[in-house]
């Protein structure tokens, strides 16, 4: 590796971080020399990548191939108004480079996959997972530990949120404990909601987000103690924090030797999928003009109704089954929540309990049901 050098500039705007007795020069030409991947740049990631910009690591990757929505706003404090219906990636690198020019930025917008998953972590020395799905937690977990590389992981929800390093370099040169030391299996399908359907405190990505990064540059410079073998929990409602050791209890080879695998349909994505009949938004109205016979029920919660509804009938998804007698065996019956998740677990609960082979998924929910259809209503 080539030697560092700053320039007069570069010193200055670190300045802060060199003159820390415990930080220094040293650690600033270890966060230059580094490259580190940011997957997702929502909630978790405009904190966590305006920090790692600001702090001088030399090469940041932001991986997202979503769109900036306005509801986006809320959160995502790298984004403005003007990036709305932008691409992410694309606009977070336009925000970073104003921030500082000094360093190297790589977008790429696309979906990471179990078959591209391997070829872009390997371009980075240390992965910072933002996502808020259970496939991609695995895959990024699984490929972190195929290519022994160290992994920055949080997650939130609502009040609550989580960090931990995972697969860091010991001392002994062994790695740490990982995502599935915790959690060697990921929950049933539809019974933890994301943060789209469950919602989250807007300013608890930031500090959740912050402290991500904060163990990012403590993995990078080699300071302090990280979360290596601990998982740290913060609520914000009563600011009470823990944080617990985590130990080694699941067989890694089993991640090297077997791949990177088909992680939706681990986590049962595809097993509901392939099960539920879906209909369009399109193909709604389209049954409706007809004067087809049908039923629309919303599992929602009852202040997501009050926000935005289309006059189906409400059974939040934890009602369902107390009052399943309300579904009718006669129609078609169209099950939505917010984007379809929760709607999906509904459908699987009550075609394996009761048999019924009349329901169908709105797909996409009732926001695709919004933009798909250009209604005025408002996109919560």
């Amino acid at each position: 590796m080539s030697k560092i050098t700053f320039s007069a500039a570069e010193k200055s705007r670190y300045n802060r971080h060199i003159i820390m007795p415990d930080f220094g020069i040293e650690a600033q030409e270890r966060l230059k020399a580094s490259s580190v991947l940011v997957i997702g740049a929502g909630g978790l990631g405009s904190p966590m990548l305006l920090y790692l910009a600001a702090a001088g690591i030399g090469k940041i990757g932001i991986l997202d191939c979503d769109v900036v929505d306005d509801s986006n706003l809320q959160r995502q404090i790298v984004f403005g108004i003007d990036c709305i219906g932008k691409p992410k990636a694309d606009e977070a690198k336009q925000r970073l480079e104003l921030l500082n020019p000094y360093i190297e930025i790589k977008v790429h917008n696309t979906q990471i996959t179990a078959s591209n998953a391997i070829e872009i972590l390997k371009q980075y020395d240390v992965v910072a997972d933002g996502t808020d799905n259970f496939p991609t937690r695995y895959l990024v977990n699984d490929a972190c530990v195929i290519l022994g590389k160290p992994s920055v992981y949080a997650s939130i929800y609502q009040f609550e949120g989580q960090v931990s390093v995972f697969n860091n370099l010991m001392a002994d040169g062994s790695r740490g404990p990982n995502y599935r030391d915790i959690f060697p299996f990921p929950p049933e399908p539809g019974s933890v909601p994301n943060c789209s359907e469950a919602g989250v405190l807007g300013v608890l990505p930031g500090i959740i987000g912050s402290m991500q990064a904060l163990e990012v540059i403590k993995v990078v410079a080699n300071v302090g103690e990280t979360l290596s073998g601990k998982l740290y929990t913060f609520n914000a409602l009563s600011f009470e924090s823990m944080t617990y050791n985590i130990k080694k209890n699941f067989d890694n080879d089993e991640i090297i030797k077997g791949g990177l695998i088909d992680y939706e349909q681990f986590c049962g994505v595809p097993a509901i999928e392939k099960k539920l009949k879906e209909v369009s938004p399109a193909e709604l109205i389209e049954w409706q003009k007809s004067g087809e016979k049908i039923q629309i029920i919303d599992v929602r919660e009852a202040y997501e109704y009050d926000i935005v509804n289309i006059d189906g009938e409400l059974i939040p998804l934890s009602a369902i089954e107390k009052e399943y007698a309300k579904i009718s065996t006669d129609k078609k019956v169209i099950i939505h929540c917010k984007m379809g998740g929760r709607s999906a677990a509904a459908i699987k609960l009550i075609e394996e309990k009761h048999g019924l082979t009349n329901l169908y998924n709105l797909k996409g929910g009732i926001v695709n049901y919004i933009r798909e259809l250009e209604l005025d209503m408002p996109i919560y």
